[in-house]
């Protein structure tokens, strides 16, 4: 087999691990948010207990975007187009103005539930 075959077939897998690794935090977040609302959220009807559960859920999304990023960086290391650096330039943008205001969110609620 050819050098260049299997590190393509190995850059391939590495992508596709870290974009199933981005999916499962965000899916594993999404599953605790979802039971910690049934749990606590049905319970008590306190925003506070609401803001906590969307700060966490902000958290595995956030944590899930960067994977998703790191993956699309991956995918276009390897030989790139011009037309894969402007997609991922879009990708780029998209993720880091969405990580910026789920960051920023957080933040807010963060100091509402310190309060």
């Amino acid at each position: 087999m050819d050098v260049e075959v299997i590190l393509q077939q190995g850059h391939h897998l590495l992508v596709t691990a870290v974009e199933i690794l981005g999916a499962l935090v965000i899916a594993i977040g999404a599953a605790l948010a979802a039971l910690r609302f049934v749990v606590d959220g049905v319970r008590h009807h306190d925003a506070a207990v609401f803001t906590r559960i969307r700060l966490s859920l902000g958290r595995f999304l956030t944590l899930g975007l960067e994977f998703q990023l790191a993956a699309d960086i991956l995918r276009t290391a390897l030989s790139p187009t011009f037309a894969q650096i402007g997609q991922l330039a879009a990708i780029a943008a998209i993720r880091t103005v969405l990580n910026y205001v789920l960051g920023r969110e957080i933040e807010h609620e963060k100091r509402q539930v310190e309060r």
